[in-house]
This record gives structure tokens, sequence and C-alpha cells, in this order.
């Protein structure tokens, strides 16, 4: 284990779990991750190694067939995925997310019937609020679901799914105006729709269109995609928890956990860049000395390790206030921005260490320095971060004049 990023007070079984999983990812993931990400490939094997060790399951509850762990294993264990390879991440995270989604707001026999077979991972997740107008802009979604019976009919596009061809169960952000008013509040007539279909691209269920993958800069391997429902008809079973125009409240309980995630990731990410750094500084010389004994690199790693330790501590604190049951979005949304902030400085440091072999593609500096720029804008943007943030404070520190 490494000297930067520890966290104190852990249990025997964390440090176990955390472990197993460092050790798996450096024997499986970081091997082969540039490879795999340079073909853009989905890393199937490394999947089945995730599911054998249960980390699909790690916050289900036991009684679900899960681990039951806090928030707090699963964000160390995701730093210690986004360290090998961010996408590897990524495809445990929707899942994760949904999983969560469900065990808090759905019914009794939506738990039953989809947490067991999460947990082991035979059912996979994905959630699905963006749209293409739409950016931060959740409120302006106009994909649509309309009673039918004891059905729903749904239409709408739906954008920047991640695992949308190789999930089975996705969880879908909707309006429905049933029973709400013109003039309703956006936010208050949405609903979350449990949406299951095959893996794979192409229709997958009627009315329901996965088209391909997006091509993108990095975070490749795991499948973004679109998804496009036209007339697409949902069981009213299936409406997340039972009742209609709950489901902002209920995407934006799943983000706050996601925001500790992508807190975690650039936590890792920042990592292995720092280690990628400080290695490659001890075995490069310039007149005459390894460039690690040159001051102006020394000032790099000093200002790189203290970005790591920053932002550990305080993803660790979101996660920590999110399990003690007290509201964390002021701290989960100082995380995510802190640490995608220092993520991306990081990683840019250690690429100019690496000087012109950072631009090789033999390098895996050059992986990370495409990878990173995708935790700015994942589970809402820096500056939508800063809005919840200057909201919150201005919450605490109201005025009493």
């Amino acid at each position: 284990m490494s000297r930067l990023a520890q966290t104190a007070g852990l249990t025997d079984i964390q440090r176990e779990i955390l472990s197993t999983v460092r050790d798996f990812v450096d024997k499986e993931i970081i091997p082969v991750a540039t490879e795999l990400e340079h073909r853009d490939e989905y890393p199937q094997q490394i999947v089945d190694g995730l599911k054998e060790l249960g980390l699909f399951g790690l916050m289900i509850p036991e009684e679900y067939g899960g681990l039951g762990e806090s928030l707090l294993t699963y964000a160390l264990c995701v730093e210690e995925i986004a360290r090998g390879w961010m996408s590897v991440s990524g495809i445990i995270n929707t899942h994760f997310i949904v999983a969560y989604m469900l065990k808090q707001h759905g019914t009794q026999e939506q738990k039953d019937t989809f947490l067991p077979r999460m947990a082991a991972g035979e059912v996979r997740g994905a959630f699905s609020m963006s749209e293409p107008g739409l950016g931060s802009d959740v409120s302006a979604i106009t994909s649509k679901g309309v009673r039918d019976g004891d059905e729903y009919v749904l239409n709408g596009q739906k954008m920047w799914l991640t695992n949308g061809g190789t999930s089975t169960l996705v969880a879908v952000l909707c309006r429905s105006d049933e029973g709400h008013p013109e003039g309703t509040a956006p936010h208050k007539s949405m609903t979350t729709f449990l949406v299951e279909k095959e893996p794979g691209f192409g229709e997958v269920r009627p009315g329901l269109t996965i088209p391909g993958k997006i091509d993108k800069m990095g975070y490749k391997g795991v499948d973004t995609t679109e998804l496009i429902m036209d007339g697409l008809r949902i069981p009213a079973n299936r409406v997340l928890g039972g009742a209609t125009a709950r489901g902002f409240y209920q995407m934006m309980d799943g983000v706050e956990v996601g925001r500790v995630n992508v807190a975690a990731r650039g936590c890792g990410v920042a990592q292995r860049a720092f280690e990628l750094g400080v290695s490659y500084a001890q075995q490069r010389h310039t007149f005459g000395k390894a460039i690690a004994q040159h001051q102006a690199i020394q000032f790099k790693l000093a200002e790189m390790a203290t970005k790591v330790e920053a932002a550990h501590a305080m993803m660790v604190n979101a996660a920590r206030k999110k399990d003690s049951g007290e509201r964390n979005d002021l701290e989960a949304g100082m995380a995510k921005y802190l640490a995608s902030e220092y993520c991306k400085e990081v990683v840019e440091d250690a690429f100019r260490i690496h000087g012109g072999y950072g631009f090789s593609k033999e390098y895996e500096i050059e992986r990370l320095y495409r990878e990173a720029p995708m935790l700015l804008i994942g589970e809402g943007t820096a500056e939508i971060q800063k809005m919840i943030i200057g909201r919150r404070l201005l919450e605490e520190y109201r005025f009493q004049g």
C-alpha cells in the first residue's frame, strides 16, 4: 500500500475487501487496461472477475444476497478500480446507483425481483436522465410517460447512457403529467420507470432502440449510448416506488451517492498519475542526474501528492456523512468538484514530467490524460457543483440582519 491516501478507522473487513480489490487491480486490470482501451474493447474478463469478488452486490443488503457494505467501502473500492482503469469503475457505478435507488425507493416486489439478481451480477443496471438538448438542466426533460390502462407508454430520446448496451435494467426519468395540473413545477411531474431489456444494440425490445456506441475521446471500453423510446409499453408496477411524480427526488438521491463515486474515481486516477510521475522522475536522467533530483520536478511532485491527499480526505468525509444518515449534498458537491479538478491537474503534471514520452500511446499517462476530462463533466459539471455548494452555503450562513 502507498503512503498517500490512507483511510483511518477502517474495520478489519473493510481492509480485507480493499486489499483484495487492490490485488485484483494490480494483477488483472493495470497490465491489460491500456491495450483494451486503445481497442475500445469491453473488458468482459475483468467484469467476470469483479462478479466473482461480489462487487456488483457490495452495497446491496445481505437479505438480498449482497455484502451489505457502506458507501465508504464502496467509494474506496471505486478509488482502487479507477486507479487501474476508470472505465471499469463506470461499469460498476451505474449498476450501483440503480441498486441503491431500488433499495431506498423501490416497492417490496421491485426489491425482491431485482436486488438478488443484481447482487449476483445477473441483472446489470444503468440509469438515464440526460437528453440530447438537455445538458445539466434536468427540469427541461421532454421524454414522456403517458398512462394507458395498466401500462405506461414512453416516448423520447435519452443521451449519455453508460452501460446502455450491456445493461438489462435501465432506470429512465420521464415527465408524467397525470394528476398534475398545468403549471406544476417541472421537478414535481417526473417519474422513474424501470425498463427491462435485452443486452445489445438495435431494437432490444418493442419500442426501445439502443442505436450503438458513441465514439469518445476517452472513457473507452465501457459502452456509452443513446436510448430511443417510441411507443415503449411499461407495466404500471414498474414505476419506481409504485407512485408517479417522485422521480426527480429519487434520481437526485442516486446522483448524490454518484457524486461521491465520481470523487472517488478522481482520487484513483490522480493516485495512478502520481505513481507514474514519481516513478518516471526517478528513472529519467538529464544533466547527469535523475530528474527527480531537480527542484522544479520535486515541487511538482510535492503539489501532486498534496492534491491526492486532500481530494481523498474530502471524498472519505462525504461518504462517511452519507453513511451516518446526514444530508451530504454540500460535502458530495465539494468532494466531486475538488477531486475532479485536482485529478486533471495531477494528470497534467505527470504528463509534463514524462516530457515527449507522455504524448506516446506506449505510455499509460497518455490514456489518463484523455480520461481525466470526463470527471469534470460527469454527474454534474464543475459549474453545477459550484452552484449547489453556493446555495447550500447561503442556507447554512443566512444573514440574520
